[in-house]
Parts: C-alpha cells; structure tokens; sequence
C-alpha cells in the first residue's frame, strides 16, 4: 500500500493496488463529462435542465421587474434598445453506476498477457470510480455474473473508493455471464437518470445486451460499455493439438486450433460487429480493450475523444 493523491489540492489516502497511480495520473485531469443533459442535486460541472444563472449560455428572454441588471445583455440593447437578459444553465453533478462482470470467464489470462481480465476490469472500475468521485460526482458499482452479487451504493467521498476497492479485491469469480438481465435489473433499480458505465467480456447473446441497452436508454440513461477481452482471444494465436478449459460450465476441448481458426474469427467478428452496432444505434459509447494494452492509454483516448465529441455538440 501507498499513499498518493492525484491532485495536490485534495487529501492523500491509502490506496488499492487497482488504483494504478499511472493511470491516474494520466486521466485524473480528464473530465468523465456526460454527453446528455442530466438531473442533479447541487452545483456541480454537468449540465442541467433546471435554469439560473451559471457559466453556459442558454437563451434570452425580456427584462422584468426584479431581475439582476448584472445579467442584462447591453449588446442587444444597443442594437434594439430593449432589455433583455441572459439564462444560463445550472451545472449539476451526476451519477454513475458501474456495472462490473466478475463471471467464470473473466478469469481468463493468456501467457503474455500482464492480467486476466478480471484484474483489468478491476483497474478500469477503480480509475474510473476515483476519476469520477475526484469531479465531486457520485458512483455506485454493482458487481455481477448471473445476477447482482454486490452492490456498493453510490457515494461522493473519496473514502468510498477504498469500499469499491474491497470489494473488488474480494470479489471471486463463478458462474456464467448474463449481462442481459443485469441491464434490466439496473433499468429498474436506478430512479434517476444519470451515467452506466457496462465492464464486461459481453460473452452473451448480442440480442439480450441489445434488449438490455434499449432498457437503460429507454430510461434515458447515458450507457458506455468497455469490451474487455484478452489478446488471444482476439488473435487466436494457438497451433498444434490444444486442450481447452471450459469455463463458465462448459466442458474441456480438445482439438487442433488450426481448422478452427478461421471459422472463430469470423464467429467473433460477427459478435464484435452486433455488440457495436447495437451501441450505435442506442448511441452508447463502445470502446474494446485488449488487456495486452497499458490501460492508462486506452482511457486517455476514450476520455479525451469524448470530450472532444462534447466541445462538438
């Protein structure tokens, strides 16, 4: 254990070893922004549709009696001769859900690969959670395989983060994945709209996690999803006669990897292309990782290529 913090203004604490002090330092600066105007509880950096007097320029309406001169538009006035007043929006906080896979088949690690993509996940839950506790936003994480296994109810301090790390640290992986119903599970559970963020492998049928995502965006909640998945389960890199291990209740195979190459790659890419193309059409934010790669550069793009869709908008 160490102590660090990513930014000299707040408090030090002792963090995980999830809390890769690379990868905070690198997205700390990043704003986890949301795209969609969400509701809020305080002043904060995100958008609301509740109006008053802030930093972003909504409209203009006519002067009335008891309005704050401060905010009269004397350009307009020069041009029309009538007073008319700025609105700005409220900036409000939100909150995010972080719906963490922790299924058989997370367990997975390939020979090169520097962690399963358990561990991975585990690192992108708590970068995320602490970059978004850091923006003075609320997160919750709900751990799943078959259903809801733990539940951390979302807070705004950064001791929370130390309770998401526990419990990650904690967590062992069973049975199968059924991202499905934890979408829809969440569609329910969550009254508010705000953030969920989906980490997962996505070993599920692309229908059920299109019937899932059509659930939480129905319910207006911004989704972003990170495929999390293993170089050679990309690759398929594997030659002579292989037994595989089953996961998730499957049973042992033993086979020549070589007649099986092409027809699995094309079975992936099938998949890969369903899982995009239903997050496409339900605008969802979709982002594959390969544990291969240093995590700490994956979320500097993602972050920062969101913000630039945001400055776009």
């Amino acid at each position: 254990m160490s102590l660090i913090s990513a930014n000299p203004t707040q408090k030090k604490m002792v963090l995980s070893k999830y809390l890769d002090p690379k990868v905070l330092n690198r997205v700390d600066r990043l704003e986890l922004a949301a795209k969609s105007i969400v509701e809020g509880f305080m002043a904060g950096w995100h958008r609301s549709p509740y109006h008053g007097f802030s930093v972003e320029f909504a409209q203009h309406r006519e002067y009335t009696m008891g309005d704050d001169p401060r905010h009269l538009d004397w350009k307009i006035f020069a041009k029309a001769n009538r007073y008319y007043i700025k609105q700005y929006e409220v900036e409000t906080n939100y909150v995010a859900h972080i719906l963490h896979d922790a299924s058989e088949s997370m367990l997975y690690k390939s020979p090169n690969a520097p962690f399963s993509k358990l561990e991975y996940a585990n690192f992108i839950t708590a970068a995320l959670s602490y970059l978004i506790v850091s923006q003075t936003d609320t997160v919750g994480v709900g751990i799943f395989n078959d259903g809801l296994q733990t539940f951390v109810e979302p807070k705004q301090s950064l001791g929370h983060i130390h309770r998401i790390c526990h419990e990650l640290e904690a967590t062992k992986p069973t049975k199968k994945t059924d991202v499905g119903d934890i979408m829809h599970q969440f569609s329910d559970r969550i009254k508010r709209r705000g953030i969920v963020v989906l980490v997962s492998d996505l070993l599920d049928k692309p229908e059920r996690i299109l019937d899932g995502l059509n659930h939480l965006r129905f319910a207006r909640h911004e989704v972003l999803v990170f495929h999390v998945m293993d170089p050679y389960e990309l690759e398929f890199p594997f030659d002579g006669q292989i037994k595989f291990e089953g996961l998730e209740g499957y049973e042992p195979v033993l086979c020549q990897p070589r007649m099986l190459r092409k027809a699995y790659l094309e079975a992936l890419n099938k998949h890969i292309l369903a899982v995009k193309t239903a997050c496409e059409r339900n605008k969802v934010d979709y982002v594959l990782l390969n544990t291969a790669q240093p995590l700490e550069m994956a979320l500097q793009s993602f972050l920062q290529s969101r913000a630039l869709k945001s400055i776009a908008r």
